[in-house]
């Protein structure tokens, strides 16, 4: 979710007993103010029951993660503010140089913080048998299906249904917990991912919609109007490289809510006449989104799963309460 991830944001879904995570910044050195924010905000919570006092309590760490895309972000700023900061989580992503980056990037964290817990994401059986091979080896993996939002795997994804499995029969000796990513945005995705084998669940679009998300009004009315996700939603660069967004390892594609640039594109339109247009509709405020609109929406295709806009507390905890009933329903009915 990248900057629309921020501290508000975090502290609430750690606050109600998930694990928040804040996204990477435009600039690694964003992460200081989000930071300080959310230890400012986790101070606060003291005062205020939540799902983490026993937490708080009993530990130094601040519960809330942090994400970084590896190709972009500068290690010796994000290590210096994890000691600093000591995030319970540090979540690598998308590294240029494969897996010896995140080696690099592993080893320095566990020496700035060594409780700090190193999360890596995947999106290929290959990317799992690789990190078998590594000296340092993750304290979680997530396991990122092709229904992703944002950037998953350009050519070579699959969805988690499939993926997942696999990849957990490739890693079963080596008692990683394995946290299913994409497409999941309710109780029944989390419950569906927990029956694969999973130690958990990622959502990202889901809290697009949420109050503390830091998102543009227009953006996150698209999030509400989208359906059908196989049509309403495609990987593609265009919008990347509207934004200026240029540098991505070539593996990796963003999918997002396509509109009229992506149905020009399509159509044969210029680049420079597209641009033109993205750049005009950057002063329309919020019209600048939706179907007839040109900026970027990226989000997963579980879109046509989501039709509010809620606190995250409350999106946690009504997700959690559902994957709970249908678990149970299962086991009842067997």
């Amino acid at each position: 979710m990248r900057v629309m991830s921020g501290p508000a944001l975090a502290v609430a879904v750690s606050r109600a007993g998930g694990l928040g995570f804040l996204g990477p910044g435009v600039k690694t050195e964003d992460m200081v103010v989000d930071l300080e924010e959310a230890s400012t905000l986790m101070n606060k919570a003291r005062n205020f029951p939540s799902a983490f006092d026993a937490f708080l309590s009993t530990n130094s760490l601040l519960p809330v993660g942090v994400g970084f895309q590896l190709w972009a972000d500068d290690v010796d700023v994000a290590v210096a503010n994890i000691e600093r900061f000591k995030p319970c989580a540090a979540w690598l992503y998308a590294p240029r140089e494969g897996p010896a980056e995140f080696e690099d990037w592993s080893r320095r964290i566990r020496r700035a913080s060594s409780h700090t817990q190193v999360w890596i994401q995947i999106g290929t059986l290959g990317e799992a048998t690789q990190l078998l091979k590594t000296s340092e080896k993750p304290d979680v993996v997530v396991v990122q299906g092709a229904e992703s939002g944002g950037h998953g795997r350009a050519k070579d994804g699959m969805g988690i249904m499939t993926l997942f499995p696999e990849v957990a029969d490739a890693m079963a000796n080596s008692q990683t917990p394995l946290i299913a990513a994409g497409g999941i945005a309710d109780g029944r995705g989390v419950a569906a991912a927990l029956c694969l084998g999973a130690s958990g669940s990622v959502m990202g679009t889901r809290f697009l919609a949420a109050n503390e998300a830091r998102i543009s009004r227009g953006y996150q009315n698209e999030i509400l109007r989208a359906s059908d996700g196989a049509v309403a939603t495609a990987r593609t660069l265009l919008y990347n490289h509207l934004r200026g967004t240029f540098g991505w390892p070539p593996e990796y594609s963003p999918r997002t809510i396509i509109n009229k640039s992506f149905v020009e594109q399509q159509a044969g339109s210029a680049f420079e006449e597209l641009k033109r247009r993205h750049d005009e509709a950057l002063k329309m405020g919020d019209s600048g989104w939706g179907p007839d609109g040109r900026l970027a929406t990226y989000a997963g295709a579980s879109v046509g799963l989501i039709h509010e806009v809620r606190d995250a507390g409350d999106i946690v905890r009504e997700v959690q309460e559902d994957a709970l009933d249908r678990i149970r329903s299962l086991s009842a009915n067997v």
